[in-house]
């Protein structure tokens, strides 16, 4: 098996631009919720093949960026007290949440 990703450089540049404008607009509170954002939009655009039979399965991420508001907001915390070293294990913490809920379609 064999993972493929299909990501194109306009779909980065656009996803890219609409969080670094939100980023401004709230002031840097916006980073808090792209970690979600940018797993589902890798895992959304990624699929599995078979080698043996050449079968192509989508990943898809069932992760919704506003259900985590709670786990946003303890992260939130963290990345405050911290001064700003809680958001690096956020990162890792979002992509092994966001993993344990996408599945192969």
């Amino acid at each position: 098996m064999n993972i493929k990703a299909d990501l194109s450089i306009l779909d980065i540049i656009g996803h890219l631009l609409i969080w670094v404008l939100l980023t401004i607009i709230t002031f840097g509170i916006a980073l808090f919720f792209f970690p979600y954002s940018f797993a589902r939009f890798v895992i959304n655009r990624t699929s599995v093949v078979d080698n043996a039979t050449g079968v192509e399965r989508k990943m898809v991420c069932d992760i919704n960026i506003f259900s985590n508001v709670g786990h946003i907001i303890l992260w939130m915390v963290i990345s405050f007290l911290t001064l700003g070293l809680g958001y690096i294990f956020y990162f890792y913490r979002v992509w092994n949440y966001a993993l344990n809920n996408s599945r192969l379609q």
